[in-house]
């Protein structure tokens, strides 16, 4: 269970790396393929927000390889579980007020890897 829920955590650090490289610096030259329904010229105006958007994404993939590098289980879970609830609520968030559907990308497996996490520990505590 442990195994499945790091390799997820690896997952999602991948995934918000990709938004993060997508956010700050091809925005302007993927933005417009990725979100077709906008105005192209809407891309140039918003690059700065999308890069301080992206250093946000940066942060949560930091800080879930982070959790990847900590030897101590107990210190990893606590670290790991930490930057899921940042993502999580940030999924929740986005779902609300963006697009049902990154609930499902971002949110749910945030989610799943907590639900893993919990039960590893639980497991290894012997409860």
């Amino acid at each position: 269970m442990r195994i499945l829920a790091l390799i997820l955590v690896a997952l999602i650090a991948a995934l918000h790396s990709y938004i993060a490289y997508f956010e700050i610096f091809a925005w302007e030259t993927t933005g417009p393929r990725v979100f077709a329904t906008l105005p192209a010229d809407l891309f140039a105006d918003t690059v700065l927000l999308a890069a301080n958007q992206g250093m946000y994404n940066a942060f949560l993939a930091a800080g879930l390889i982070w959790s990847l590098l900590i030897q101590d289980r107990k210190w990893q879970s606590n670290i790991a579980s930490c930057f899921l609830i940042f993502v999580a609520v940030a999924g929740c968030f986005a779902a609300f007020t963006i697009s049902t559907r990154i609930l499902f990308v971002q949110a749910m497996p945030a989610i799943i890897a907590l639900i893993l996490l919990v039960l590893a520990r639980r497991g290894a505590s012997g409860n």
